[in-house]
Parts: structure tokens; C-alpha cells; sequence
């Protein structure tokens, strides 16, 4: 199921349409966890739009993988009018690799907090899990973390966390096992925002992964900001989404 949420968002020249972004999902979240984000982009003009996964939540038999994950973004990329900034936090970041190359492509890809793979990679391999190449067809995740309140959403206080934990859904073990077959950033212009204080996805596994991106920005959060920080994180994709509209106009995107 996608979940839309649309606003005027204009042109910012006339040979250069003004990008609309989508909001992708992590792993064992739903896509209201953007409504803070989505609303402030909303509030400086942008179209935001948001797309709920398949793998995340109650799961039918086969479960829904990364692959169906990568068909929910691409088929809001086929939807589009204009350009598409796509955002893909943590898991997120893999369907968008896959999703993100087209037709119709991206016109650019913000990876936060996210894997960032490259063509044979999955989530488990990426920690270094080589094992059976078998598809867990049923299987679900509970969130893996042991105190999901301090890994994911330390930076909030208690009573906002709380309440974001209790939001969080199981997650297909499916997603985690399925490979990317074609990357995405290879083609399409990319942007890294490392978290700095993240206690989910480690920094230094972060920094290796942002080295395949065209640019690396920086915020002082911890895993969630678009929980902790959603203005500044907002500005920041505005200031990227700006730079994408100039890239558009002078013909280097």
C-alpha cells in the first residue's frame, strides 16, 4: 500500500522544474515516521510524498522482500510529475539502489543513515552474514536491536520515544536477504547524510559506505533525525534539493 501526501510545489525556473521528494522508509517502521519531515519540506514549498514498504508489517506468505520493496518505489517514480528526489533511510536505502536507476530514473538519490550497496549485496551481507542463499519465505523480524529505544531513537525524550517504539512493526526476514542486482548511484547523482551519533547503523560502516556517493553531508544526530531533528534535517534536503534544481538547469544531473 503507498500512502501520498501532496502539495503545491512550483518551478523554480522555467527550464528547470523544481524536484518533488519521496520519503523512504527503514526496516520495521511505516511511513508516518516522515510526518514531521514531510510537513516541514511542505512548509518551504516542496512536494513531499511518502511510500509505505510491503516488507514492513503483517506479511502474507510469500513475504513481501526487497525486491517488492524496490516495485513500491518505482512505482511511485513512474507516477511522478517532473524530477524525483528519492530519500531511502537505513534498510530504505536498499530498494532505492535498486528502484533508483529506472526508467524512469531518479533525478537524485539522499542516502540517510542508509546502506548504500553495491550490485550483489543484501543487508545481511553487508555485516558480513554469508550464509544459505535460501529465501526465507514466511519469516518475520521483530525489531533485532535489544534496546531499540537507546539504538534508534536515543537522541529523543523518553515520552516521544516511547511512543516511537510502540509505532515500530516486525520487519520480513526476506528483505534482509535478497541482493541488489543493479545500483542505482552508479548512474544517478547522490548524496550521503552520515549521522554522527548513530547507535544503530555504526558511523564507520557509514563512512565506508558514503565513499560511493557524489557528496557526504553531516548531521549531529543519532539514527532517527527525521524523528529528532526533522527541521534541520528538512533544510537540509532543501539545500540539496536547490542544488539538484541547479544541476537540472545547467545540464549536469
Amino acid at each position: 500500500m503507498c500512502t501520498n501526501v501532496t502539495t503545491a510545489a512550483g518551478t523554480s525556473s522555467a527550464t528547470a522544474p523544481r524536484p518533488s521528494f519521496l520519503l523512504v522508509h527503514g526496516a520495521w517502521h511505516r511511513s508516518e515516521s516522515w510526518d514531521l519531515v514531510r510537513e516541514a519540506l511542505t512548509a518551504d514549498g516542496w512536494t513531499a510524498r511518502t511510500v509505505d514498504l510491503p516488507s514492513a508489517g503483517p506479511q502474507r506468505t510469500p513475504a513481501a522482500g526487497m525486491y517488492d520493496d524496490a516495485d513500491a518505489v518505482a512505482a511511485h517514480l513512474r507516477q511522478a510529475v517532473g524530477p524525483v528526489i528519492v530519500v531511502g533511510h537505513s534498510y530504505g536505502g536498499l530498494p532505492v539502489t535498486q528502484a533508483a536507476a529506472g526508467p524512469p530514473a531518479a533525478a537524485h538519490l539522499v542516502y540517510l543513515a542508509a546502506y548504500l550497496p553495491e550490485e550483489g549485496e543484501s543487508l545481511l551481507s553487508i555485516h558480513g552474514h554469508h550464509g544459505s542463499q535460501d529465501e526465507d519465505l514466511n519469516g518475520t523480524a521483530p525489531v533485532i536491536f535489544d534496546d531499540p529505544r537507546t539504538a534508534l531513537f536515543g537522541d529523543l525524550p523518553d515520552e516521544r520515544a516511547k511512543d516511537a517504539v510502540d509505532r515500530l512493526v516486525t520487519q520480513s526476514r526476506r528483505s534482509f536477504q535478497q541482493r541488489v542486482t543493479r545500483a542505482g548511484w552508479r548512474t544517478v547523482p547522490s548524496a550521503y547524510v552520515l549521522c554522527e551519533r548513530d547507535k544503530a547503523l555504526p558511523p564507520a560502516l557509514q563512512e565506508r559506505m558514503s565513499a560511493r556517493a557524489a557528496h557526504v553531508e553531516r548531521l549531529n544526530t543519532g539514527h532517527s533525525p527525521f524523528l529528532s531533528a526533522p527541521a534541520e534535517l528538512a533544510a537540509l534536503l532543501g539545500r540539496i534539493g536547490a542544488k539538484a534544481v541547479t544541476s537540472v538547469a545547467s545540464g549536469k544531473a
